[in-house]
């Protein structure tokens, strides 16, 4: 994914209409000076970096302290490239504060396959761009096929097999997420790698074939491989006595009512919607300019997050006086830590999409303002010096869009 960075004079011109507070923000962002305090920078330097990233370079005088990185691009990811697509992830190899959650973004070209394999965690996905079949088989041999396109989910529990497979049209793109920070696609257990690493005599007695009907099979773990387009669904489908799984794997998470607030939308998915989704809990985010994701905190769970689309910038208060700022793209990944609150502002021009997920099997928040609401104002004010008629102004709904 590339971007156009723009020079002083378009920033300064762009964001004219945003208000004198955003242009202050973005045109001083180009050198690390505060007033009297700093300096520009005379040696070398990366303007196409700092321009992604304003409040690193400058970052707000409410930030202090040591809070580690909380920030990194699919863009600075290793791209494993194969003949029908490619894969690249983000672990905590590349975010170690990202502990309980790993990435991996996949693109399929029509027909390719993400061959048959399994994870010893789970998998949940969010389709991107594009179409795929999806197949698995449970454990009480229940099998499951469906096609899934641009917003949909899906989910396979830990060591349930699966495959995924591009459909016309140019195949997909998807991003799927795991509940365990150390995940590799490399520790993948895949059927050509256990075809490949298992005596010869032992899977034909297993399978009922002859040792020659296996002379054909690869060498190593394809991983990815381009195959022909599937026929339509109802032809593909393999009948099974024992019915469909229990509970379904896909879930159309774009087709689900929001939950609308001024200035963004909320869509929820967890056990409470999506059954079968017990390791992963999620919220997909629209901010549009101008407006932000409430100050909140999340009291379960870590919360990883991929952006989809927009600006933004998220600031992230760790306790004993640390707090830092943010800035984020299409195909970044966040990470906030449990129960440390944090913000995202849309500070572009088109809304900010981006998901929350959490190892959890309930998406559960905190809401800064709905708890001041509910709690005895007198309290309110003997802390924060705050008149009554001010407090009487907080909404006691919770608003996840402000």
């Amino acid at each position: 994914m590339s971007f156009n960075f723009p020079s002083r004079r378009s920033v300064l011109t762009g964001t004219a209409a945003m208000g004198a507070g955003t242009v202050m923000h973005m045109a001083s962002a180009e050198e690390p000076v505060i007033g009297q305090k700093g300096a520009t920078i005379i040696g070398p330097r990366n303007p196409e970096r700092e321009h992604q990233n304003p409040d690193i370079l400058r970052p707000p005088a409410t930030d202090h302290g040591t809070v580690p990185n909380l920030r990194f691009s699919f863009s600075d990811a290793h791209m494993k490239i194969r003949d029908g697509g490619w894969s690249r992830e983000v672990t905590q190899r590349e975010l170690p504060i990202s502990t309980t959650m790993a990435g991996v973004n996949m693109r399929l070209k029509s027909g390719a396959v993400r061959e048959l394999h399994w994870h010893k965690q789970a998998e949940w996905a969010f389709m991107l761009a594009g179409r795929a079949r999806i197949t698995a088989v449970d454990n009480d041999g229940h099998n499951f096929i469906a096609d899934v396109g641009e917003g949909d989910l899906w989910y396979f529990p830990a060591g349930i097999p699966h495959s995924i497979q591009g459909l016309r049209n140019d195949g997909c793109e998807f991003l799927l997420a795991f509940p365990d920070g150390e995940f590799s696609e490399d520790s993948t257990f895949a059927i050509t790698d256990l075809f490949a690493h298992t005596d010869r005599e032992a899977l034909s007695k297993n399978l009922g074939f002859t040792e020659r009907d296996l002379d054909r099979i690869p060498e190593k773990e394809l991983f990815i491989f381009q195959s022909e387009v599937p026929p339509p669904l109802e032809h593909n489908a393999v009948a099974d006595e024992r019915g469909p799984v229990p509970e379904t794997m896909v879930f159309r998470l774009m087709e689900q009512p929001p939950d609308n607030s001024p200035g963004g939308r909320v869509r929820i998915a967890d056990t409470r919607n999506f059954l079968i989704s017990t390791d992963v809990a999620a919220a997909h985010v629209e901010i549009d300019p101008g407006h932000m994701r409430e100050i909140h905190w999340h009291p379960n769970a870590d919360e990883w997050q991929y952006y989809i689309s927009g600006a933004a910038r998220m600031t992230v208060f760790a306790a004993e006086g640390n707090a830092r700022t943010f800035d984020y793209r299409a195909g970044d990944v966040g990470y906030v830590p449990m129960s440390m609150s944090h913000f995202i502002e849309n500070i572009g021009s088109e809304p900010v999409r981006f998901l929350e997920l959490f190892k959890a099997s309930r998406f559960t928040d905190v809401s800064l303002a709905q708890w001041m609401a509910l709690t005895p104002p007198d309290l309110i004010a003997a802390h924060l010096k705050i008149e009554r008629d001010v407090l009487d102004k907080l909404r006691k709904e919770k608003q996840p869009v402000v």
